[in-house]
């Protein structure tokens, strides 16, 4: 991961410790680029998540 925190693209929190993101929150792939889920919407859309739902979809 970068030295820059990461931002859920979910809702726009950023993460308060990069550090703890890669352990507790959710990287994923997105037309080439990664993304990340803060632990709170990954939870939220755990389902769609697992389902390889576009994030537009939920």
């Amino acid at each position: 991961m970068a030295d820059q925190a990461p931002v859920c693209a979910t809702c726009g929190t950023t993460a308060p410790d990069p550090s703890l993101a890669t352990i507790t929150w959710t990287r994923g792939t997105e037309n080439g680029r990664d993304t990340w889920t803060c632990d709170r919407c990954s939870r939220d859309h755990l389902r769609s998540i697992e389902g390889k739902l576009d994030s537009t979809w939920w």
